[in-house]
């Protein structure tokens, strides 16, 4: 509502500064190599409440089926060894388990809350909200250590992490299949269960709140920081070279196309269930492809090469037309406030509106 009635007041500003002479300007935007298809998993409800272990023993998880293996983070490398998870949900908890392949198992941070990327960890990133706003991040080690926290939106928007967001009740697990921190072997793989409170996902979720209902869509995506490591008087540690450390590896369930997992316009969904039927065909609640352009077009402007536009005077109306999409009837303005701006997308086939400020909040029309 906040940006809407922003709009309104930029509008009433063109009129008073155009009315008598003001020549709107037209710019091209090439956005067609920013766009993805994420990938989607339908989530069974539970039979019972699981007994978080670290294994995938409990009877429930018969019923989940495996996703596709895990991608390189930019959507073109195969990574060399396999992750794939599964997923369940009840009224209390959104179960989660992860099967990591690795010939090396080790972590050494054992203190919650620390930086756990620092090791090979297993990261979980969620909006119950559907949105690039409000969002938690999970990150957990072979030690089972912890680090939880909650963004208000994308760093690249000027986000701030706040660290004291805690899950009290989070239950998780690991089991090693190998031997943890032990050089002198080869190890098989490490799993990851855990039990996310849905309370806790809820307060996220914004309003409606409340527990999700069967057919209800959230993004969601997975990270695994895997680094390449050196051996130091028989101890792990992340690879150097010329006294740096490599750059990590990041395998992730949906592709995100570009190496930074806080885009969260383009993580996957998943959708609410009774059970799974593998012949369901996935059904967008929204229209995802519109958004996607909408999120890229922002992010061309917002702190990409179109970012100069940001500096035009309180008042300016800018109109945006699409290179290479002409199939897409879609109406884009660009409407300078005294506080950054706002995007105003008109598809001109569905007579749906749809408006993203500065800070990339998208308002979504009234009917989605």
């Amino acid at each position: 509502m906040f940006s809407q009635l922003r709009i309104s007041i930029c509008l009433l500003w063109i009129v008073v500064l155009c009315h008598f002479s003001c020549k709107k300007e037209t710019v091209f935007i090439d956005i067609t190599g920013e766009l993805i298809n994420p990938r989607t998993y339908i989530i069974p409800r539970a039979d019972q409440s699981l007994v978080i272990d670290g294994r995938e023993e409990d009877p429930s998880w018969k019923k989940a089926p495996f996703t596709e293996d895990f991608i390189d983070i930019e959507g073109d490398k195969i990574p060399n060894q396999k992750t794939r998870l599964k997923m369940l949900w009840d009224e209390d908890f959104l179960y989660i388990f992860a099967h990591l392949e690795e010939k090396h198992i080790w972590a050494t941070l054992k203190k919650r809350d620390t930086i756990i990327f620092y090791n090979n960890d297993f990261e979980v990133f969620i909006s119950p909200s559907n949105s690039n706003h409000n969002y938690g991040e999970i990150e957990i080690n072979a030690l089972n250590t912890v680090w939880d926290l909650l963004l208000n939106r994308p760093y690249n928007t000027k986000g701030k992490p706040l660290f004291y967001w805690n899950l009290p009740d989070l239950k998780s697990a690991v089991h090693v299949e190998g031997t943890l921190n032990n050089p002198k072997d080869i190890d098989q793989y490490w799993s990851v269960e855990m039990a996310i409170p849905m309370l806790a996902l809820s307060e996220l979720k914004g309003s409606p709140g409340g527990q999700p209902k069967i057919g209800e869509q959230w993004r969601i995506n997975f990270s695994r920081v895997q680094w390449e490591h050196d051996l130091i008087d028989n101890r792990y540690y992340r690879k150097k070279e010329n006294g740096k450390f490599l750059r990590e590896n990041n395998w992730v369930w949906s592709p995100q196309g570009v190496i930074n997992m806080h885009l969260p316009e383009h993580w996957g969904y998943i959708e609410f269930s009774e059970s799974t039927n593998v012949d369901q065909t996935w059904v967008h609640k929204t229209d995802a492809e519109t958004e996607q352009i909408i999120y890229a077009l922002f992010r061309k402007i917002a702190y990409g090469e179109y970012q100069h536009l940001r500096d035009d005077p309180p008042g300016k109306m800018t109109s945006i037309q699409l290179v290479g999409m002409k199939d897409r009837a879609l109406q884009i303005n660009m409407i300078n406030s005294f506080t950054g701006f706002d995007l105003e997308v008109v598809d001109q086939l569905s007579e749906s509106t749809y408006t993203i400020d500065e800070s990339g909040y998208l308002n979504r029309p009234e009917n989605q």
